[in-house]
């Protein structure tokens, strides 16, 4: 029997000092990424960050980096034996450092099939995440909690708002293309302004397939960075005596069942005839909206909960999965870790300004901090404006129709750019 070196029995380790010898920087990526993942488990613990995706991606950050061991015939990457890299013509080590998570590279049909039977999230991330299945479920659980009667009582001001919201969408485009992005992976980017994590999956795997995981994880990391982030936003652009202004009474009357079923209905009808392209995250939003106001609640019930948390969950964790040094240290990601905040940040001014032109508009009546709520982070920058104003004024109901809206404009948006830049031929 071979002597065993004390090292082999603890393989995370051992690819650790190895790496810090071969690969430093992979090496250190990996310590600052286990640190990272525990920061953000503990900050979505906290309520400091959004804790339905922090908690499952910060624990999964932490775990898949630290969990690395070396193979010794198969290339943990893309699934392929020693034997087949062997015979494609590709030089072979001894070993490959890698985790028995999941494979996002895997695209041979029998390295596929292999890959499915070792890495225990590989269907998940197949036959969910790689085609935007994932993404659908998401969308009909949020459809379920979406009144779209807030949207059909103020349908002028949550529209001005919304897009005014998008600003960081439309303009991150140009920037991204001038620091060297192809055009379908600056749209891929310029999507996350409008902070829409299914709409940034679905655009980025129309548009820029190599990168939609680093672009994703970007994504979504960010995302939980709006519920800390934009109130501070709000209070260095609107004075607290803005923050505290009041809502005038309103005269609205009761939007019924059937006339949101219309409206459900319709939109989702004209918007997939414009953009068919968006048509499956259309048909999953507008599907959640039909479902809460039919009185089905066996669906309810499967959809607002089943359904919505147990797809953000698996979300969360493969995103926290995909977190490997090897993926996130790509020098391309620099560019897009730049880009996706300031993709936010852009648009979470341009709503505030919003905000101010609906201020003015009607004759300083209006509270900006609504602006906020255009970015469709659903509900959360709702919640945020919410908790932004001043004790006992009330915009929620004015806010959720921004928020409804603003997922409206970004499946819009997201539409338009695949449409103009999907490879054809």
């Amino acid at each position: 029997m071979e002597s065993l070196n004390f090292l082999d029995l603890f393989q995370g380790i051992n690819t650790l000092i190895q790496g810090f010898s071969t690969d430093p920087k992979i090496a250190f990526g990996r310590v600052f990424l286990i640190f990272l993942g525990v920061l953000l488990f503990y900050l979505g613990r906290k309520g400091v960050l959004e804790a339905l995706l922090m908690i499952p991606m910060g624990l999964g950050m932490a775990t898949v980096n630290a969990g690395v061991m070396f193979f010794y015939n198969l290339d943990p990457t893309s699934g392929m034996t020693f034997e087949a890299l062997k015979a494609a013509g590709q030089a072979v080590p001894s070993q490959i450092p890698g985790t028995l998570h999941v494979a996002p590279l895997a695209q041979d049909t029998n390295a596929l099939m292999n890959i499915l039977q070792i890495d225990w999230l590989q269907p998940i991330y197949t036959f969910m995440f790689s085609n935007g299945l994932i993404a659908c479920f998401v969308f009909m659980g949020i459809g379920t909690l979406l009144d779209v009667g807030f949207v059909m009582a103020r349908p002028f001001q949550s529209m001005i708002i919304a897009l005014f919201a998008e600003l960081g969408t439309a303009l991150v485009y140009p920037i991204a293309v001038s620091m060297g992005l192809t055009p379908g992976e600056a749209a891929s980017v310029a999507i996350i302004g409008g902070a829409d994590g299914p709409m940034v999956l679905f655009t980025s795997l129309s548009l820029a397939k190599p990168l939609f995981v680093p672009i994703t994880v970007v994504a979504y990391l960010y995302l939980g960075l709006t519920y800390g982030g934009y109130p501070y936003l709000i209070k260095l652009m609107i004075p607290e005596r803005l923050r505290a202004l009041p809502m005038p009474m309103e005269k609205t009357r009761t939007i019924t069942s059937n006339e949101k079923l219309v409206f459900a209905v319709t939109a989702c009808i004209l918007l997939s005839l414009l953009f068919p392209v968006a048509a499956p995250l259309l048909l999953s939003l507008f599907l959640g909206v039909v479902i809460r106001e039919s009185d089905l609640p066996n669906f309810y019930e499967l959809f607002s909960n089943t359904v919505l948390y147990g797809a953000t969950f698996f979300l969360g964790l493969l995103l926290g999965i995909l977190c490997e040094a090897n993926t996130i240290l790509n020098p391309v990601v620099l560019k897009l870790l730049v880009l996706g905040i300031l993709a936010l940040l852009i648009s979470g001014i341009g709503g505030i300004l919003g905000g101010y032109v609906l201020y003015y508009w009607s004759g300083k009546k209006y509270n900006p901090v609504i602006g906020i709520a255009g970015v469709s982070c659903v509900p959360t920058t709702a919640k945020v404006a919410q908790k932004s104003v001043g004790p006992g004024v009330i915009i929620l109901p004015h806010a959720l129709g921004a928020n409804i809206c603003g997922v409206i404009t970004t499946a819009i948006f997201a539409a338009v750019y695949v449409a103009l830049l999907m490879p054809k031929g």
